[in-house]
């Protein structure tokens, strides 16, 4: 039996469905929140954000660019997930704090590689001092999803699990919070390690 794992954290209260808060909690970014001409919300396909083969790279939870071991063929089709333990500051003011992000040589090897999403467990993928957001940007226009803000990663194995980050279809929509979820395998996780597309016999 497979099992799953939450990794967003709970939005409180009950805000509007398009309030600023949203970029405050687990969210997913469409290409359309960089690019007029980019993919909105409603136009992300369902196998982009559910059931996407995955594969986390620890790095420390430590202000500034993230060293990553990084294999650029395995990354292909993969939700790949940023595991620093940044999280265990949320609900603090030392979440916020400039934090963890991903450099330029991190960001050409996924886009690269053709990664299908990438996801952390900090609040920005960027340098907090770069105002143009050059990671998020370049891996936007490459049409690799980026979701922030994840949690709980300590209950994934490195390999061997699914993926979700399910958004709702909004036309003309660039960020929204989203119900993160990873589906890990039974056993030692095999009969998930398949190519995004696969299904299991």
């Amino acid at each position: 039996m497979a099992r799953f794992v939450e990794l967003g954290h709970v939005l409180e209260g009950n805000p509007p469905l398009l309030d600023p808060r949203g970029h405050l909690v687990t969210c997913i970014h469409a290409p359309f929140s960089r690019f007029e001409d980019g993919p909105d919300l409603n136009r992300i396909p369902l196998a982009a954000v559910a059931g996407v083969p995955g594969m986390v790279l620890d790095a420390p939870a430590q202000p500034g660019a993230l060293t990553l071991e990084l294999d650029r063929q395995a990354v292909k089709d993969r939700a790949v997930i940023v595991r620093t333990g940044w999280d265990d500051r949320w609900g603090t003011a030392r979440y916020w704090e400039p934090g963890p992000y991903l450099q330029a040589e991190i960001v050409e090897l996924l886009v690269g590689g053709g990664a299908a999403l990438v996801g952390v467990d900090f609040c920005n993928i960027d340098d907090a001092a770069d105002l143009a957001a050059q990671a998020r940007t370049r891996l936007l226009r490459a049409g690799v999803l980026v979701v922030e803000h994840l949690c709980n990663l300590r209950g994934l194995p490195r390999e061997g699990f699914r993926f979700f980050g399910i958004r709702l279809r909004i036309a003309g929509g660039a960020s929204v919070p989203v119900r993160a979820f990873a589906e890990v395998a039974s056993g030692n996780g095999s009969s998930l390690r398949l190519r995004h597309g696969e299904s299991a016999a």
